[in-house]
């Protein structure tokens, strides 16, 4: 099987070491890189010395962004060429496009990489979806931050003090914007969401991140035995669905609220099955790129994974509610009671209410905070 990378960045480096070394029988001939970039043999800054290549089997995209990586996969598709990819973002805003394609020039589009780095969530959506309804799924599915409320809950440190060194040690990029402000989560989410309610996710729901955290925060919660955790969670119940992203202030003697360091960990619930819970890195080249490299043996093995848009679910906010945690000196709710100097806790509200409650309160503090406070078992 001879493959095409499209970038040779962290995760196509991944990609690369791992068939080299450890998979027979696939090679990896082209690599699509910038001009000023070309220092391997089997490099070129031209995409159509891969499309048009009838020697290539399949494309392995890693550019990460829409575009061009959105034209260059469309590009592949039409050409009957597979697609792997790890790209969370263009697979979040262009699924259902990229599908068609793919059944309608014979190709395949795999995406276990998109989500949970090395851990085999699609895979595991899929697998417990040929018996069971998935009828909700929640995890924390961004390395980044989940090591940045760790640290601040280990070392006492501020927000500002831990993203500084997460960027020296490469778990944050130099603009950490789509992992603090929650935008990679909301993208894996997504894309779960379509796998596992087999409907196409609307992309406007509720996004908070973590960007307003203070280590003041952190103590708070701690005194109340929780601890925050960013996550993403999503219902289907009676033809409705439901989606949001958000700090979580978790039960300590939670799974989730001791997930360490980089480390994710995701459930998914089914009828039969009950709870499913899978760990592990979820970023990095190898991790990363051992999703992808399962992707293609999965393709060389002959499974073409097929996607279903078609259950037409409708969107109900009202699926996910429960009580939130405000802290502002800026507006809150007349029904706001208050949990400690300066914050106030408002019951049942929905994601939304929620999101919007807190963005009022944003125009008059922008420090504010607001973290989903869920009622222990």
């Amino acid at each position: 099987m001879k493959i095409a990378l499209l970038g040779h960045g962290v995760v196509g480096r991944g990609v690369d070491e791992i068939i080299s070394t450890r998979v027979d029988g696939m090679e990896v001939s082209r690599i699509l890189e910038l001009p000023d970039r070309l220092t391997d043999p089997r490099m070129t800054s031209r995409f159509e010395d891969i499309v048009e290549d009838p020697t290539i089997d399949v494309v392995v995209e890693c550019m990460g962004g829409i575009e061009p990586a959105h034209t260059f996969i469309m590009g592949v598709l039409t050409a009957g060429k597979s697609v792997v990819t790890s790209n969370k973002a263009v697979v979040a805003a262009h699924f259902e496009e990229f599908a068609r394609a793919a059944d309608e020039h014979g190709a395949a589009l795999l995406i276990e990489a998109t989500c949970g780095g090395g851990i085999p969530w699609i895979a595991s959506i899929e697998k417990a979806r040929r018996i069971d309804d998935i009828t909700s799924f929640s995890g924390i599915m961004n390395g980044t931050t989940n090591y940045l409320v760790d640290t601040m809950a280990k070392t006492g440190e501020d927000f500002s003090t831990v993203l500084a060194r997460a960027q020296v040690l490469g778990y944050a990029e130099r603009d950490p914007s789509a992992d603090i402000d929650g935008i990679d989560v909301m993208n894996k989410t997504i894309i779960a969401a379509c796998v596992a309610f087999q409907t196409s996710c609307v992309r406007r729901f509720p996004v908070t991140g973590i960007r307003t955290l203070t280590k003041a925060d952190m103590r708070l919660f701690a005194g109340k035995g929780r601890v925050v955790k960013l996550l993403g969670r999503a219902v289907q119940r009676d033809g409705r669905y439901a989606v949001a992203v958000e700090p979580v202030a978790l039960p300590q003697s939670s799974l989730e609220a001791n997930v360490p360091a980089n480390f994710n960990l995701v459930s998914l619930e089914g009828a039969t099955v009950g709870p499913l819970k899978f760990y592990g890195q979820g970023a990095g080249s190898l991790p990363t790129g051992n999703a992808m490299v399962q992707d293609l043996l999965d393709l060389r093995e002959g499974r073409r994974p097929q996607y279903d848009f078609s259950h037409g679910l409708s969107y109900d906010p009202s699926l996910l509610a429960g009580d939130y945690v405000l802290r502002t000196t800026g507006t809150v709710p007349a029904d706001a009671i208050p949990f400690a100097k300066g914050a106030w806790i408002m019951r049942s509200r929905t994601a939304t209410e929620a999101r919007a409650i807190f963005e009022r309160a944003l125009a008059t503090d922008p420090a504010s905070f607001i973290a989903q406070y869920p009622q222990e078992d």
